[in-house]
């Protein structure tokens, strides 16, 4: 069954896309079954969650148009019976809601990192003074050019401790790293895990669902290379990637300033990724665009 489209998938069709689903969705999965272990997760668990997550996702994307979602047709989706179908009926409901402070925090550096009074002629993002006369800009008119619910000294404060910014020898504020990205016991962290992750699936299963890729999806890569090249490759990716970036929220946010607002979303994300594999490559290819 074709969710968008209410049209039905031969049932050999889907046997096909199932038994083809099975090694990638294997290999996907791997890691995230090693952070579940790391973190303590444990299977009935995990088991649970998906139990959740099948029946949310049959009950709300694979409606019929027109006809009220039953958990019979519910079971027959997922295969889950239909007692326990009806017991999570409403359950397991993804969560979209970006917590305040980090929605706040990423907004402010990225207005940092793209507006014209914010940055050198480099682009770079200017040491800021505390407070300034006039239009001159000041760590004070940039907070407050994003939120005026809460006080730039409080905002100050808690990026000083989480040591997203100091404090340099003109008593200015300096941005350490250009990218925030939480870490340690920052929950914050768990928070892109699944906005990014989910965002590279979806943009994946898309591609693989339809006709023609309908999303930008690529990667460079290159197995049994030495560990110097490979750390020589990641630190150039890294730069490339971050340039990237900039060059994107710059053009974003010129654009938001004339921008009406709406309910949708974009996300451009980049990964980089290198590990030690003893010569060996776990998938055969040989490497290059993909």
């Amino acid at each position: 069954m074709n969710a968008k489209s209410g049209k039905s998938t031969p049932a050999s069709q889907q046997s096909n896309a199932a038994e083809k689903l099975h090694a990638p969705l294997a290999r996907l999965l791997r890691p995230l079954v090693r952070l579940c272990i790391r973190s303590g997760m444990t299977f009935p668990a995990l088991a649970q969650l998906l139990r959740e997550l099948f029946v949310n996702v049959a009950e709300h994307d694979f409606a019929l148009e027109g006809k009220e979602q039953t958990d019979s047709r519910v079971s027959l989706l997922t295969g889950i019976h239909r007692k326990e179908v009806a017991r999570l009926r409403g359950a397991g409901a993804p969560v979209h809601e970006t917590p305040a402070t980090l929605s706040r925090t990423s907004a402010i550096i990225a207005r940092w990192l793209a507006a014209p009074e914010f940055t050198d002629a480099k682009g770079e993002p200017l040491p800021l003074p505390r407070t300034a006369e006039g239009d001159a800009p000041s760590f004070e008119q940039l907070v407050q050019s994003i939120t005026k619910d809460v006080r730039p000294r409080a905002v100050l404060d808690e990026w000083l401790d989480r040591k997203l910014v100091a404090i340099n020898g003109d008593d200015e504020i300096v941005l350490i790293d250009t990218g925030f990205v939480p870490h340690g016991d920052d929950d914050r962290k768990w928070h892109y895990l699944g906005r990014n992750l989910h965002d590279h699936v979806a943009a994946a299963a898309e591609n693989v669902s339809g006709p023609a890729p309908r999303f930008m999806e690529r990667a460079v890569h290159y197995d049994g290379l030495s560990p110097k090249l490979a750390k020589l490759l990641e630190e150039r990716s890294r730069e490339l990637a971050m340039e990237a970036l900039k060059v994107a929220n710059r053009e974003a946010n010129r654009a938001l300033a004339k921008d009406k607002g709406g309910n949708s979303r974009w996300n451009f994300g980049v990964y980089v990724f290198q590990e030690d594999l003893d010569g060996k490559s776990d998938d055969g290819s040989e490497g290059g665009p993909s």
